[in-house]
């Protein structure tokens, strides 16, 4: 069994579309290893498991917070490269292998992560006014000119205007990471803007590979939406820029800010 990449599931309750998910890690051109884990284990996760002879990995502390599951995600594995799979997405054939690739090529990254389009009612969306500006916020990642991203300014550059960074694109070389809990936070919908920043200060570099190489979906049960609709999300963006500007332009960023999440909505 190949032990450098390992795409971990993170199966919440019991979502419609995690099978699909299951079936495009398994579906890879680079053989990773596949696990589920989850801190909801039930008959649904179980049952698919088996279909797909896939080990789950449970977590039973009982620490509430999307935070604790995404950390515990990142670490139930030994694989050098790991892959937090959301149980609403896909992922192209190609993803691990080149993701593998830009790993050689670059031993010191802490991250390792694609673009990716969006799955609106099951279609394909490859440009949106959402897309355009996280492409355009990674504008000086796509050239590593001179190693840019391996300086804090052009990493924390990235993000300082928004989250430009999918959080299921991403894959965490963690023997590079030296933070113990990047995501433990109270945050429900920041958690990997949160995550981003806390990165983004350690030595290494932030890799971004150019092309849509994973399927984000967005429906009204997930996360996001949710949290979207609840207004949750304005107070933890005003948290979010306050790490990267002074508090009069966080207020009007986060107004700027919530004007994009209309593209979350249906």
């Amino acid at each position: 069994m190949n032990s450098k990449h390992t795409f971990v599931v993170l199966a919440y309750k019991e979502s419609r579309y995690l099978e699909k998910c299951i079936q495009s890690v398994l579906n890879q051109s680079y053989k990773s290893n596949v696990v589920i884990a989850t801190s909801t284990p039930n008959k649904y996760i179980s049952q698919l498991a088996d279909k797909y002879n896939l080990e789950i990995i449970t977590r039973a502390n009982g620490l509430p917070g999307i935070g604790y599951d995404f950390e515990f995600a990142r670490k139930c594995v030994d694989s050098c490269l790991v892959t937090i799979a959301h149980q609403d997405d896909i992922y192209e054939k190609s993803y691990s292998q080149l993701i593998v690739n830009e790993y050689e090529k670059n031993k010191d990254a802490l991250i390792i992560f694609s673009n990716y389009y969006e799955i609106k009612n099951d279609v394909k969306i490859r440009e949106s006014k959402n897309l355009r500006v996280k492409n355009f916020l990674l504008s000086s990642l796509k050239v590593n000119f001179l190693h840019i991203n391996r300086f804090k300014f052009f990493k924390r550059n990235t993000i300082r205007f928004g989250n430009s960074i999918c959080c299921p694109a991403v894959t965490f070389v963690n023997h590079n990471i030296k933070i113990n809990n990047i995501f433990i936070t109270p945050m429900k919908s920041n958690v990997d803007w949160y995550a981003w920043e806390n990165l983004s200060r350690q030595k290494g570099a932030f890799i971004f590979v150019n092309k849509q190489l994973m399927g984000h979906r967005v429906h009204r049960e997930s996360e996001t939406s949710k949290t979207i609709e609840s207004n949750k999300r304005t107070d933890e963006d005003i948290e979010m820029f306050d790490k990267f500007w002074p508090h009069f332009f966080s207020l009007l960023l986060s107004k700027l800010y919530k004007n994009s999440e209309k593209g979350n909505n249906l």
